[in-house]
């Protein structure tokens, strides 16, 4: 079953974030079992001609290639699209009107306004009719719902058409209400209570989170919250987070096994 219509079915699937613009992170994230995997030109380094082979190595493993790109700029979208992105998951979007502006750089007409371009996505110009017929009909739209403004509108934003799903970015969320980071204030729990109140009652669209800490637990809590498109981490935190976390176990164990080796040359 394509993301699409997961996405529509509201069913389970989870993703991750890649930050690295390397072929073998890609590779190796994508052999870990996630569905898809969103490759993030907002926050990171990456360039379009990296983005372009990651694409390659995610879709050659078996799995969906996303792109974040790093705002609603029709011209980003399109060149990612035209590099062979499945989707588009784009920021800051907070009103129907820049959710109806996707859209169309996403779609071609004439549902969109895309330009037609001949690179890998069309099969460098040999795959066009298969690929219009793919792009009206499996094209992957998710709009980041990450500030204040953008909650506001969300009920708005979701019932745009050509809209698949929404994903809350909990820390540009935060940021927006003068708090950044701070998950366990009331302010942004109130907001998260009104989110939950919102995708409980929408029956037709996916609603996501970016889950960042590696916490299973904190998935799970999303989860039976109505959440069905999670992104779990990121590659930089997974490779961070056990480094650390292995190596200071590494280094208090040794401490104790170099005392008992002292002790035991008394």
């Amino acid at each position: 079953m394509s993301l699409k219509c997961k996405l529509q079915n509201k069913e389970l699937t989870f993703g991750s974030w890649i930050t690295i613009g390397h072929p073998s992170i890609a590779e190796i994230l994508a052999y870990s079992g996630f569905e898809w995997l969103t490759i993030d030109m907002e926050h990171s380094a990456i360039t379009l001609s990296e983005a372009q082979n990651l694409i390659q190595v995610i879709e050659l493993a078996g799995v969906i290639p996303l792109v974040r790109v790093s705002s609603d700029n029709p011209n980003l979208i399109k060149r990612v699209m035209d590099a062979g992105a499945h989707g588009v998951i784009v920021p800051q979007v907070n009103t129907a009107k820049q959710a109806h502006a996707v859209v169309k750089s996403v779609k071609y007409p004439p549902v969109g306004e895309r330009g037609v371009g001949l690179g890998r996505a069309q099969g460098y110009g040999l795959h066009f009719e298969g690929y219009k017929y793919w792009n009206a009909h499996d094209s992957v739209v998710i709009v980041q719902i990450e500030n204040i403004l953008g909650v506001q509108n969300v009920e708005e934003i979701i019932s745009v058409e050509g809209v698949d799903g929404f994903i809350v970015g909990p820390y540009d969320l935060s940021a927006s209400l003068g708090i950044p980071g701070e998950f366990e204030n009331e302010e942004y729990l109130d907001v998260i209570r009104y989110l939950h109140s919102v995708i409980t009652k929408e029956k037709t669209i996916s609603a996501g989170f970016h889950v960042v800490p590696l916490d299973p637990n904190q998935v799970h809590e999303k989860i039976a919250e109505g959440y069905t498109f999670i992104a779990y981490s990121l590659d930089s935190l997974f490779l961070a987070e056990y480094s650390r976390k292995d190596l200071n176990i590494i280094k208090k164990e040794s401490k104790v096994f170099d005392k008992y080796i002292k002790r035991s040359k008394i």
